[in-house]
């Protein structure tokens, strides 16, 4: 039974949120929704769809934070009412019209989190899918790595021995003598990496993402659409209950996914298939074993990574955000002291002339003051602007710092080994000063 796989995961508090309300859009609405969803489809160069647990509900599987969710109902100690076995559940409207969308070229990719399978059984090819928690139709080689499908569906979950061996022998490889896995994450799994790699690749190329029956809370597969947005597309979400991402989406379709896709295909004018058990490779026991390899080609991996590299270039901001990104100020990297005499006893009040410096302070002191060495050509500047100034208050001032404090007081810290870690500790100035501000501290992570 499809709740079963809920039940094999190892227990985990945090599930996010659950049984949020479900929202419908009007007839009118849905309408106009869906035949601008075409037309965006039907101009785009690079369309990816990301589906969730949402686009299986109308094959009989529940989905898990929806409000009869499998999650959502546990949390009141109940099962869902809707269960089918994957063995007997079938592809939908929605996964045969994918499937139907990739064979006109129109959709590019489909990275789903769901572990049904009915994508596989749709009969979409391997390079034209991530699955990033699973599949309940295939088994991995614990050696070699390579994926199988199945005829049945595992009855395990969480990458444990299934007690047959590898089949690399039969398609051509050497025996690795290997056992074969499920491929079901539990909830501290890594992600597949070539399954992750495409879905990272294909979503930051696209320049249409479209998110079918999925809230988006379990990351970094809820995170994936927001790549498309970064590199200058658009965003669709099409889901009854409301996201994390609504407000960032180009367009948030609240209706039933299957309704939103038959209408989509009638507007760009494409037949919706049916189930073929024939074109299934789970029920098709005439298969080779290199016709039942499921794994991902590394070729096609090395080919996304080309054309990202020529597609995707980071968009300019207007503001710098990020520390990182502002000017860094200029700081001596080492300071060597050099002694000033001053020869008259005199000291000046600072808040006789700190309305003439802009907050700079002028000390006098018959004892030798240390100073660090600075930009001696910045100093110059200033004392020429203001030489007038500095000759009426007082003819042997002296300016000891561009901060207004005496350079032994100037201490500078730098943390981390790279320019792009570093903090700057401002000094501790007087309370005395009225020129003087309180401690500043910036610092880049």
């Amino acid at each position: 039974m499809s709740c079963s796989y809920a039940d094999g995961l190892s227990p985990y508090e945090n599930k996010g949120q659950l049984g949020l309300e479900e929202k419908f859009d009007s007839a009118e609405t849905l309408r106009i929704k869906c035949d601008l969803l075409a037309d965006w489809i039907d101009g785009a160069r690079h369309v990816v769809v990301h589906t969730g647990a949402g686009i299986s509900t109308a094959a009989g599987i529940p989905d898990f934070r929806g409000p009869k969710g499998v999650w959502t109902l546990e949390e009141k100690g109940l099962k869902p009412e809707m269960n089918i076995s994957f063995d007997e559940a079938k592809p939908t409207k929605t996964h045969m019209a994918l499937k139907k969308l990739i064979d006109c070229n129109k959709v590019k990719f489909i990275v789903s989190q769901n572990i049904d399978g009915l994508h596989l059984r749709s009969g979409v090819q391997r390079q034209k899918l991530a699955e990033l928690h699973g599949n309940m139709f295939t088994e991995q080689c614990d050696k070699c790595g390579r994926q199988f499908i199945r005829n049945l569906a595992t009855k395990s979950v969480g990458k444990k021995c299934l007690g047959t061996v590898c089949r690399s022998e039969q398609i051509g490889g050497r025996p690795c003598r290997g056992r074969m896995h499920d491929t079901i994450l539990d909830w501290e799994h890594n992600l597949p990496d070539n399954d992750l790699a495409l879905s990272d690749l294909h979503a930051s190329v696209a320049d249409l993402s479209i998110c079918l029956g999925t809230t988006l809370q379990i990351i970094p597969s809820g995170n994936l659409p927001l790549y498309t947005k970064k590199y200058g597309g658009r965003l669709v979400i099409c889901n009854l209950q409301p996201t994390k991402h609504d407000k960032k989406a180009d367009l948030v379709i609240n209706g039933m996914v299957d309704d939103i896709i038959v209408m989509v295909m009638k507007k760009l004018g494409l037949e919706l298939p049916e189930y073929d058990s024939k074109l299934d490779p789970t029920r098709n026991t005439d298969m080779t074993s290199n016709q039942m390899d499921w794994t991902i080609p590394t070729a096609r991996v090395k080919e996304m990574k080309i054309l990202y590299k020529k597609v995707c270039k980071p968009t300019q901001r207007k503001r710098k955000t990020f520390m990182y990104e502002r000017e860094k100020e200029e700081f001596p990297k080492k300071l060597s002291k050099e002694k000033i005499p001053v020869t008259d006893d005199r000291m000046l009040k600072t808040e006789n002339i700190d309305h003439i410096l802009d907050g700079k302070s002028v000390m006098g002191n018959t004892e030798i003051i240390e100073m660090d060495k600075v930009k001696q050509e910045d100093v110059d500047t200033e004392l020429q602007v203001k030489q007038e100034i500095f000759e009426k208050t007082s003819q042997n001032s002296v300016i000891l710092a561009d901060d207004g404090t005496f350079a032994s007081d100037r201490k500078f810290s730098y943390k981390g080994k790279s320019d792009d870690n570093v903090a700057f500790n401002s000094p501790s100035v007087s309370d005395n000063n009225p020129s003087s501000c309180s401690n500043n501290k910036a610092s880049v992570i």
